[in-house]
């Protein structure tokens, strides 16, 4: 995907509704809404910011280590690619990413 513009990628998360929705950890609160990047690339570095979702502050710190009580490391990655999927759909719409 090319066009890529970071800094308003993240901005566009303030009061999205949350794509991850796990059911007993989500708030439904989307003034808490942030842009979420995939876990994985390494200690203080950030994956680019095509891969992240928007997620609620619950959500996101679900993805970032509260899974351990509840799901495998597999189950919380995969629940956070669906939700940058849906999140990228979004992104798309608002004009923000572009499919060369």
């Amino acid at each position: 995907m090319a066009g890529v513009k970071s800094k308003k990628i993240r901005n566009a998360a303030r009061g999205q509704e949350c794509q991850v929705r796990l059911p007993g950890i989500c708030n439904g609160n989307p003034e808490t809404t942030v842009f979420a990047h995939l876990n994985g690339s390494g200690m203080g570095t950030k994956a680019s910011d095509l891969h992240g979702c928007f997620a609620c502050s619950d959500c996101h710190h679900w993805l970032d280590g509260g899974y351990t009580k509840t799901h495998s490391r597999d189950e919380r990655d995969f629940e956070h690619l669906i939700a940058m999927k849906n999140t990228q759909l979004l992104l798309l719409d608002m004009g923000l990413i572009k499919v060369a």
